[in-house]
C-alpha cells in the first residue's frame, strides 16, 4: 500500500491495572502521522496522543454520560452542530466559573434560573 502522506508510524502498549494493582487489561495500539521525525521525537508523539484523550475525556465523555449525547435524536441540518455547541458553551461556563462537576452544575442550573442566567451576564 503506499500512503503518500505518512511520515512515521508509532506503536502504544497500554496496561491497565485494578485498584489492588492486578492488571485489568492489555492493549496495543497503533498511528500513523505526517509529522517527520524531526517535527516530533517519540516523547512529542506520545504527548499528542495523551493531549488528543484529555480533551476526550474532558468534554465529549462529559457531553456524552452528562448530557446523554449519544441518545440525541436531533439529526437534520445543522441542529446536532448547534446543539453540541450549545453543551460545548454551558461546560466552559461551568468550568469558567469553577464548577469541578459539570452534572451537578447543570442541576444547580436547572433548579436555580438565576444562577444560570448569572453565568451568561443576565441577571433577575
Amino acid at each position: 500500500m503506499n500512503f503518500p502522506h505518512c511520515e512515521q508510524v508509532f506503536q502504544i502498549e497500554r496496561t491497565g491495572r485494578k485498584l489492588d494493582g492486578t492488571p485489568s487489561r492489555h492493549e496495543i495500539v497503533y498511528g500513523i502521522t505526517n509529522l517527520k521525525p524531526e517535527q516530533a521525537s517519540p516523547s512529542t508523539l506520545l504527548e499528542i496522543v495523551r493531549g488528543h484523550w484529555e480533551i476526550e475525556n474532558r468534554l465529549h465523555h462529559v457531553r456524552d454520560v452528562t448530557f446523554d449525547e449519544d441518545r440525541s435524536q436531533i439529526r437534520k441540518g445543522s441542529g446536532p452542530h448547534v446543539m453540541a455547541s450549545l453543551r460545548n458553551l454551558a461546560i466552559n461556563l461551568f468550568r469558567l466559573a469553577g464548577a469541578t462537576n459539570v452534572a451537578a452544575a447543570t442541576r444547580t442550573c436547572g433548579n436555580k434560573v438565576r444562577i444560570g442566567l448569572r453565568l451568561i451576564g443576565l441577571s433577575l
